[in-house]
């Protein structure tokens, strides 16, 4: 089938959902111009900071889009397209859309609090205490799978024939692997995000202290990212994966404790940019090829040799595509980091619904380029080899690279490197934005789990400090693909336990509540089911304690914050109370 069926009739479904789902929802709930949000109320020029529309939706998509709309739709695809394309579409926009728009909009409502807050309001107690572990668990998870993801990706080598490149090429550096000359891809990448990173505090003081003008603030941080490609050319950085893996770690550690204005928010708008032409190009070629008559190859349906893989499509698919559809980390961003800093309660769905749908649109391109660009042989060769982990995000880097050359005419390996950059500077992106909001977490969890907290449970170091440990612990001896099926497990069991609590909120306040408690119901199931095969057809019989407790742990807490939803709506009739603000 030609890609523009594909791409096309998922931008129709898009448009048509913003709006008039969109809208409905936001009608629903009572959105309103004139109350003032957090950010503007508070103000204290750290975390809650009113920040320009344009800049906050670069951070909170720079944010949400890291790996997993790349990624879980590379693997994803391995079930056949049809299956792929459909949870994509459909899952962003009744569920994941109304998710991040729904968490974004409840954070605002309650002054800025995390989700474990408004769990704490709509559950109770003990509901709070439930929902923080889980979360601090997923934190973990998904920073863990997004550091080994890093690791390998920033240090991509490809032959250079398979690059379209001879041996007196000049275009990258090369190095001599198993006899064979490869060219340094991922550390053209690496490089970008070190510079990137060095510069950001330069573009926020800019942005924020000396407010310049919006058009300049795009034109700075178009030049700053077009300068740290060509600095990745000139000068790769090469390293061990695991160098790769504390280098980072310590930086995050840092990071993740200066205010958000000085590297988080700039480096994300920059980043954005990088992600925006890179999109845009994806786009172009897909359109181009299309009149071209380029077709998705790979199969319709392939589930045979996707459940041997990795599992049924039922309920594999459904976790192992997790971003581009629902995610439940969207809502610990919210939550966590842009409700703080939304001017006008009217953007939240802008920011929050139209963020996701931008996301689920990435995953789409992802889906075209491997499905049509990339040999089904190469594919499973990369992405799915025997005996060793794989390397999902340079089989994207080699589809967008294989699509831009057929298109526009790029060098294979431009375009390759190209597709590296997309994805690279969101991996560290959200490894920062999650380590500081693991760090929000922990602050809360020993203020309610303890009477009287040491001093030290206070201290910035020691949160983020612990965050990082448990990340490079399990990074260091758990290979994604162990951790991938049970980060997009909890991953999407967080978000149906963020729409079970914004039901909850939703009840309270005598709302209508249908368009999330449908949603919730739907991923319960799913992520149960999946938890359940992972313990028992997996873990136990491989011996893997370690992920067969964490597995345990998080059927428990589930079932915790599911039992106190239930009783919520037995026992308590729809109100307004004081707790809700609406």
């Amino acid at each position: 089938m030609n890609v523009l069926v594909y791409f096309l009739g998922a931008v129709f479904c898009y448009i048509l959902a913003y709006r008039f789902y969109a809208r409905f929802v936001a009608r629903s709930v009572g959105e309103s111009r004139e109350r003032l949000t957090p950010a503007v109320e508070i103000n204290d020029n750290r975390d809650f900071v009113p920040t320009r529309p344009s800049v906050l939706f670069a951070h909170h998509y720079a944010t949400i889009a890291g790996a997993g709309p790349i990624v879980g739709p590379t693997l994803g695809i391995l079930y056949g397209v049809g299956p792929a394309w459909l949870w994509l579409v459909l899952g962003a926009i009744f569920f994941g859309a109304v998710h991040d728009f729904m968490a974004l909009f409840t954070s605002i409502r309650e002054r800025g609090s995390s989700m474990a807050e408004i769990a704490r309001k709509s559950l109770g107690p003990v509901g709070f205490l439930l929902f923080i572990l889980f979360t601090i668990i997923l934190i973990i998870l998904v920073t863990s799978a997004f550091l080994s993801l890093t690791a390998i990706s920033l240090t991509s080598l490809r032959p250079l024939a398979d690059l379209g490149l001879s041996e007196d090429q000049t275009l990258l550096r090369t190095t001599v692997t198993n006899g064979e000359t490869c060219g340094i891809v991922g550390g053209i990448a690496s490089m970008s995000v070190i510079v990137i990173t060095l510069l950001a505090p330069v573009l926020g003081y800019l942005v924020t202290k000396r407010a310049i003008r919006t058009w300049l603030a795009y034109a700075l941080a178009a030049m700053v990212g077009i300068f740290s490609i060509w600095v990745g050319f000139h000068v790769p950085v090469t390293l061990p994966p695991k160098t790769w893996m504390v280098l980072i770690a310590v930086y995050t550690l840092f990071a993740c404790q200066v205010p958000v204005w000085i590297i988080l928010q700039p480096r994300d708008f920059v980043n954005v940019q990088i992600l925006y032409a890179g999109i845009t190009a994806m786009i172009i070629g897909v359109v181009i090829s299309g009149f071209y008559g380029l077709q998705v190859t790979f199969p319709i349906t392939n589930l045979a040799v996707g459940q041997a893989k990795v599992g049924p499509i039922w309920p594999f698919l459904f976790i192992t595509i997790a971003c581009g559809a629902i995610s439940g980390f969207h809502a610990l961003v919210a939550g966590g980091t842009t409700s703080k800093q939304l001017a006008k309660e009217t953007q939240a769905k802008t920011v929050g619904y139209g963020g996701m749908l931008l996301e689920s649109l990435l995953a789409i391109l992802v889906l075209i380029a491997i499905g049509s660009s990339l040999e089904y042989n190469d594919y499973m060769q990369i992405t799915w080899p025997e005996g060793t982990a794989g390397n999902p995000i340079l089989a994207f880097a080699l589809s967008v690279g294989h699509l831009l050359n057929g298109s526009l005419g790029l060098s294979l390996a431009f375009g390759t490197v190209m597709g590296i950059l997309i994805v690279e500077g969101f991996l560290i992106t959200t490894l920062d934005s999650a380590v500081r909001l693991n760090r929000y977490l922990f602050e809360e969890l020993w203020k309610t789990a303890l009477r009287n907290p040491p001093a030290i449970t206070r201290k910035f170091w020691f949160n983020s400090g612990l965050s990082v440990l448990c990340m490079l612990i399990l990074a260091w001896n758990q290979g994604y693909k162990l951790i991938w099926p049970l980060f997009g497990s909890t991953n999407q069991l967080l978000a149906a336990l963020t729409l079970i609590a914004i039901t909850a909120w939703l009840h309270r306040a005598g709302k209508r509540s249908w368009f999330t408690l449908v949603p919730a119901a739907v991923m319960m199931i799913t992520t149960i089911a999946s938890l359940a095969y992972y313990l028992f057809v997996k873990y136990l019989p491989s011996g893997n304690t370690l992920m067969a407790i964490t597995d345990l742990l998080l059927l428990a807490l589930s079932m915790g914050v599911l039992i106190l939803s239930v009783r919520q709506f037995l026992h308590r009739k729809p109100r307004p109370t004081p707790h809700v603000s609406v």
